[in-house]
């Protein structure tokens, strides 16, 4: 959430960053909401003031009349405040609603653009495998080694539905006791977060309202969450740090679940868009500043870099345009590994930043070294998701008789060097 202060300082710089977004949100009703606000709040305050001083005056009256007739008047004006006290509440949850509304400006380097085809591609990295043979599907080299169940995990959990079996899993597992390994030199802290979680970090992360329709909700008005950031930056939730603890890294994981509710049509089957799957999500609180957003944006996203170069997928760096970025992301990243049988690239990694319009929702501040509180800084980048990685995986390392060669990086945790 943006400071309405800097949204009514920077008003047109705030309709352009909608814009580019392609968000829409009224700004200058927002601007005058607030004009009601603020003077709402002004006569609230001196009506509480003036039925203060009549209570403390009551207290001191020792005539019968006058006390009944002051009695009197506090009762008037106790009626008049709680009448006053509802509209302000009506004024405020229309400014509250605008305020969560409000995208936050992206960075000058981001490309302009309405969806996911309009991102610019920054590297690539990989040689595309070359085959003496049409490659297959992970859904048919998967099949065909009894690695995964599409039609009774339709038939259990329906559409989307799957289910992994014998080497898959243990492929998966190795996969994230791999990337569990990367990590412990970085000064990461591993945890595992709930997925299950209150609304309060939905709002304060961004992912409501505006990714409403994409969320599983609980008759007990709480939801599920579609990555471990939610829950990771809700941690921290309403607490001041201590700046000497900053940069403060997670390695969270957790199971995510998604609707899909936008992808109608899009990936019905495979593994590619799956309603519930399992990542590990790099999260980082830093202090309040531009150059550490940008030097530990580039640092998390070479850590996701260097997982995919250690498994030898091919794949490519996009920075997304303003269409294709979230209510709060400053700048993102997508890794896109190559998948032989689409003949194309797909995303396997997010990486973003988001200045303090995280931590500001969520209330997560520190004190610099003058003692003056910042909201700080949020960072947060997929370390590894699955299955969708297998995807990728499975399909470069794939031989004509079926088989799959095994990463040399994970052979030690499957025990073998090639699925048959």
């Amino acid at each position: 959430m943006l400071d309405i202060k800097f949204i009514r300082e920077n008003k047109d710089l705030v309709k352009s960053a909608a814009k580019k977004k392609h968000i829409e949100i009224d700004i200058d009703r927002l601007i005058e909401v607030d004009d009601e606000r603020r003077k709402k709040i002004a006569v609230y305050e001196e009506k509480k003031a003036e039925q203060n001083k009549v209570s403390d005056e009551i207290a001191q009256i020792t005539d019968s009349k006058e006390r009944e007739h002051q009695i009197s008047k506090m009762k008037m004006l106790k009626e008049a405040l709680a009448t006053y006290e509802a509209e302000l509440k009506d004024t405020m949850k229309e400014w509250q609603h605008l305020m969560v509304r409000v995208p936050n400006i992206p960075d000058m380097s981001v490309p302009e653009g309405e969806t996911e085809a309009d991102n610019k591609e920054l590297r690539t990295w990989g040689d595309k495998p070359e085959f003496s043979f049409e490659p297959k599907s992970h859904m048919k080299l998967m099949g065909n080694l009894n690695m995964v169940d599409f039609e009774r995990g339709t038939k259990i959990a329906g559409f989307r539905g799957h289910v992994l079996k014998g080497d898959a899993v243990s492929l998966q597992f190795a996969l994230f006791q791999f990337v569990q390994d990367q990590f412990k030199e970085k000064g990461f802290t591993s945890t595992i977060i709930p997925s299950l979680l209150n609304k309060e970090p939905f709002i304060g992360t961004g992912f409501l309202p505006q990714s409403v329709e994409d969320l599983y909700k609980t008759q007990d008005d709480t939801y599920l969450a579609g990555t471990g950031e939610v829950g990771m930056m809700g941690y921290y939730m309403d607490e001041v740090l201590d700046k000497k603890d900053l940069p403060i890294k997670f390695l969270a994981f957790s199971p995510c679940f998604r609707r899909e509710a936008g992808s109608h049509g899009k990936d019905t089957k495979g593994l590619m868009r799956v309603h519930e799957f399992y990542k590990l999500e790099q999260v980082i609180i830093c202090e309040a500043s531009h150059e550490e957003s940008v030097k530990i944006h580039e640092e998390i996203t070479e850590n996701s870099e260097k997982i995919m170069q250690a498994l030898k997928i091919p794949y490519r760096v996009v920075v997304n345009s303003g269409g294709d970025l979230g209510l709060g992301q400053v700048k993102k990243y997508d890794i896109e590994g190559w998948v032989p049988s689409e003949k194309k690239y797909r995303e396997t990694h997010s990486s973003s930043y988001f200045h303090d319009f995280q931590t500001r929702r969520l209330n997560i501040k520190y004190k610099d070294e003058e003692g003056k509180s910042k909201f700080a800084h949020s960072l947060n980048n997929t370390a590894i998701a699955t299955p969708r990685i297998l995807i990728a995986l499975i399909e470069n390392n794939q031989n004509e008789d079926g088989s799959i060669n095994i990463p040399e990086v994970l052979q030690k945790y499957m025990g073998k060097d090639k699925i048959v």
